[in-house]
């Protein structure tokens, strides 16, 4: 069983016990988030939606909410001594899948 989630403009492909990082969801670790944006769900056959499947959600646990690891971004330009590096950190949550339910 399996159902295709769109969250933080990212479409994800999950299953009931998966762990999955997605853009960071307001709520703190242990509070519950249900994803209403379900595109296709499998059980016995897959069901998929025009764009989204009636009356179908995902619920979850967000678990942590963490930053991911400082990606550096370079500017340069030859000859002319120029170079300036840019950090950046990208905020998560860390939520695991309890039910896709349909209706």
């Amino acid at each position: 069983m399996y159902a295709i989630i769109r969250t933080g403009g990212k479409q994800y492909k999950v299953s009931p016990g998966d762990v999955v990082r997605v853009e960071r969801l307001p709520g703190e670790p242990g509070a519950g988030v249900e994803f209403n944006h379900v595109f296709a769900v499998r059980k016995k056959e897959l069901v998929v939606g025009a764009p989204l499947v009636e009356n179908a959600k995902v619920t979850a646990t967000i678990l942590a909410n963490d930053r991911a690891r400082k990606v550096r971004v370079l500017k340069y330009k030859r000859k002319k001594q120029y170079r300036r590096t840019i950090g950046h950190r990208q905020n998560y949550s860390e939520v695991r899948i309890n039910e896709i339910v349909t209706a």
